[in-house]
């Protein structure tokens, strides 16, 4: 089955499809699909680069500053959101200053491979609908292994940039970044696993779908079997984990500003720094899609389109990584280490082999 072809039984078909049909009416040729899906992907990819836009100049101060009870950005515009535009022109406008002795090729592709992994992660995403289009790229069978597999391209760009940059503290949060990832990354995949034994499928419309049953009805309100309901020990862990891999507190340690300066981004400027920034936040958002999806029903819920309530949770799951920024203590190098592989990683698989058993008593 072609994965931007709805499936059967599917009430809306997948954006692709839609556009296909807006543009050129019934059968599509192959290159007739092929613009669609182009122009699907680039409408995607503007929403949640729109999203980082809004999260990395404005939001992210915002909420820090409540919890820090300050008041942070006021001076531009209502409520500050000038800002926005502003440090975009700001941070494009600087200089774009190369050092000496850089890796060239790997320096000027790392922010690229940084920010793209994130942004081609979302394909698989069903972000819901709105006006009857269904905000999904390709539903394929594979989704959940493409999905995470995208995601850790992004460990590559980080250590290409720490490599690259000819800078001892940059090469130490390239190397943190990997020893970070390999040992969140694991539990991150195998925690994920527990919900596919549940749902017995990769495809990612299938594990929302499956979802949507209730699972128990408590004075007259109905509770969803949202993963984070049925299973709440994964959930708390794959929350754990993601802050490790977007690179949030007590886990922010490939950027440490206080031990390595700024880490793998400490020799770029300009718009290879604006990449890298932004990359971050996508990857926070890309997060936040695969907690949405697995664990909290996907873009369920009451009164509001499907995808308005994709954005709340994604959200949500921003404003929780902002939190751990502002109020949870980093952890030292050889900590972040053990936490991962003598305690996550342990109870990860924990978790994995009593899910495998409560699965197969039901079944």
């Amino acid at each position: 089955m072609s994965p931007l072809l709805p499936l059967q039984g599917q009430a809306e078909p997948l954006l692709p499809e839609t556009i296909g049909r807006w543009l050129f009416g019934g059968d599509l040729t192959v290159w007739q699909e092929a613009i669609a899906a182009f122009i699907g992907a680039f409408i995607i990819a503007n929403i949640m680069l729109a999203n980082a836009g809004v999260a990395g100049p404005w939001a992210k101060r915002k909420i820090t500053a409540a919890f820090t009870d300050r008041i942070a950005v006021n001076r531009h515009g209502p409520a500050g959101l000038l800002i926005i535009p502003a440090a975009a022109v700001q941070l494009m406008a600087k200089e774009l200053i190369i050092p000496d002795g850089v890796d060239r090729p790997a320096y000027d592709l790392a922010p690229i491979v940084l920010a793209s992994s994130a942004l081609i992660g979302f394909a698989v995403v069903p972000m819901g609908s709105i006006f009857g289009v269904n905000l999904q790229l390709a539903d394929p069978e594979s989704g959940a292994a493409y999905i995470f597999a995208a995601a850790s391209i992004a460990t590559l760009g980080l250590a290409m940039a720490g490599y690259a940059s000819n800078n001892k503290y940059s090469l130490m949060g390239g190397l943190r970044a990997i020893a970070q990832n390999i040992a969140y990354e694991i539990p991150l995949v195998v925690t994920a696993a527990s919900v596919i034994l549940f749902t017995g499928t990769l495809q990612m419309s299938e594990i929302v779908a499956q979802q949507a049953e209730p699972l128990v009805t408590v004075a007259g309100i109905t509770i969803p079997s949202w993963f984070a309901f049925v299973n709440p020990f994964a959930f708390v862990l794959f929350v754990v984990a993601n802050l490790a891999e977007v690179g949030r507190n007590p886990f922010d340690i490939p950027e440490a500003p206080t031990e390595i300066v700024a880490g793998y981004m400490t020799e770029y400027s300009s718009i290879y720094f604006v990449l890298f920034y932004m990359g971050e936040f996508i990857h926070i958002f890309l997060g936040g899609a695969i907690i949405t999806t697995f664990f909290l029903g996907g873009p369920a819920g009451p009164v509001l389109p499907g995808f308005v309530w994709f954005l709340i949770k994604i959200w949500a799951v921003f404003l929780f990584t902002q939190w751990a920024r502002s109020a949870v203590p980093r952890v030292r190098i050889d900590q972040l280490i053990e936490i991962g592989w003598k305690g996550m990683l342990v109870l990860s698989f924990a978790n994995l082999v009593l899910t495998a058993v409560i699965v197969g008593v039901m079944l």
